[in-house]
């Protein structure tokens, strides 16, 4: 099986990602505080839309809208037993916006960082991160991500 990021890179040799979702999101109304990932379901056309104008500008990969996705994160917004369901729906948002270019466009499911320090920095045990992680892109993958763009990571000093 060939991977699609290899297989359109073959073909056009070099590949345009999307960026900048949460400064986009909040230019189009999202307000400081609020979980970009709950607007999967309370406002998928302003998703639709953010997509859209990505691909629209020649995006050859775009991100679904779950930077925030892990249950840590959506703890903090009381969405922590929503995980798989909004992960699930962001993957396909932005699947359907990609099935509609009239070419291909590869969607990634964005991954972030749990917002959790793990031992011996804080409570969090490499174990808890994998299953948090895991639980994410389970969704992500339900919903029809053909990979993942991840943006973690810690360090020990």
């Amino acid at each position: 099986m060939t991977n699609p990021i290899d297989a359109l890179l073959a073909e056009k040799g070099v590949l345009l990602a999307d960026g900048a979702t949460g400064t986009n999101l909040f230019a189009m109304g999202l307000e400081a505080g609020e979980a970009p990932e709950l607007l999967n379901e309370t406002a998928p056309d302003t998703i639709t839309s953010l997509h859209q104008n990505f691909v629209d500008a020649g995006a050859d990969i775009i991100l679904t809208n779950s930077f925030g996705g892990t249950r840590h994160r959506l703890k903090l917004h009381h969405a922590q037993d929503r995980v798989y369901a909004l992960n699930k729906r962001a993957a396909e948002i932005a699947s359907a916006v990609a099935k509609k270019a009239g070419r291909k466009v590869i969607v990634a499911g964005s991954v972030g960082p749990t917002g959790e320090l793990l031992v011996p920095l804080g409570a969090m045990t490499y174990d808890e991160a994998v299953e948090a992680f895991a639980e994410q892109i389970e969704g992500l993958k339900a919903g029809g991500v053909e990979g993942a763009g991840i943006g973690i990571g810690q360090a020990d000093a």
